[in-house]
């Protein structure tokens, strides 16, 4: 029986295989451009909320995945808000100036074809010294291509993106064509997490972001985006029929009686569907049996107050 032969070695006596890369990579964009589909994808499982309704993420979400030996730790920014200045977006704001401060690579994405003030003000204040990939995001509603070319064009006229990448967060060869684009930019040095990680996020976090998420969706764009979700209880035990229970008491706040008659809805109805829809995808995401309760409080000008801003958890 012939051995295999040794993988060649190096002074120290290390096998000297490919070199593994490790990086951050920030998503940012003004709202509803995509970004949080996008973190989605690359991550392989739904942990940053996506809505309509602009202004849906709020944290620094931080999404793992290792493709080969390339691990991406990606940051999911809020996007950057121009129109208000209330506490909640001074802090939102400060999230997105962090985030991109200390990066290896930048994802800028827009909707390709398309180039608003909005757009120009976070492309503002970009650094031109950190590598920028162009992210033309939702190139699946594009009806005519011939129109891309001269758009990518002007694109780069307005900053010195490093390579464009036109592409549909949807469709999965995009999303592996965009890891082997990103890998090169990835310093080489060992890995910070596991290679099964997926999130930095608690499940705690994670939860009331799930539960903001139906929030919003099944409110649609009757209720103001200041409003937010406070778990007040997360605990884990053993189940009885599945292999953990998690009990999770969550307060949504909102500024005004009418928003909370809003979300409670005729005999419960709405809360009642808000708090099933979000149970339903929280057992998915931690396979585990979840009994949630949710109340609806009323907190006046939260989103203004710096010291409240803090207590639900923003930076």
């Amino acid at each position: 029986m012939t051995e295999t032969p040794p993988l060649p070695t190096l002074p120290d006596g290390e096998p000297s295989g490919p070199p593994q890369r490790c990086g951050l990579v920030a998503i940012v964009g003004k709202p509803n451009v995509g970004k949080s589909t996008l973190l989605n994808a690359l991550v392989g499982q739904k942990i940053s909320i996506t809505s309509r309704k602009a202004q849906t993420t709020r944290h620094r979400i931080t999404g793992i995945r290792t493709v080969g030996e390339s691990q991406f730790v990606f940051v999911d920014t809020p996007g950057f808000q121009t129109r208000h200045t209330t506490a909640l977006n001074r802090s939102l704001n400060k999230t997105v100036m962090g985030a991109i401060g200390d990066v290896d690579l930048v994802l800028f994405v827009v909707e390709a074809g398309n180039f608003t003030l909005g757009d120009a003000k976070v492309l503002g204040v970009l650094s031109e010294k950190t590598p920028t990939l162009l992210i033309a995001n939702k190139l699946d509603q594009v009806h005519r291509r011939s129109e891309i070319a001269p758009w990518l064009q002007s694109m780069q006229e307005r900053h010195p993106f490093t390579e464009f990448v036109p592409m549909s967060a949807k469709n999965s060869k995009d999303i592996e064509r965009l890891f082997a684009i990103c890998a090169k930019y990835l310093p080489e040095q060992p890995w910070w997490h596991a290679e099964d990680e997926l999130t930095d996020r608690s499940e705690k976090f994670l939860a009331g972001e799930i539960v903001r998420e139906k929030l919003f969706r099944l409110t649609g764009d009757e209720l103001p985006y200041t409003s937010t979700v406070v778990v007040d209880k997360f605990e884990e035990e053993p189940g009885k029929t599945a292999s953990r229970m998690v009990r999770i008491a969550a307060t949504i706040v909102v500024e005004r009686d009418g928003h909370k008659a809003m979300i409670i809805g005729e005999k419960g109805e709405r809360l009642k569907r808000i708090g099933t829809e979000a149970r339903q995808e929280l057992e998915k995401l931690m396979d585990a049996k979840v009994f949630l309760e949710l109340w609806v409080k009323v907190r006046s000008g939260w989103a203004d107050d710096e010291a409240r801003v803090r207590s639900f958890g923003y930076e």
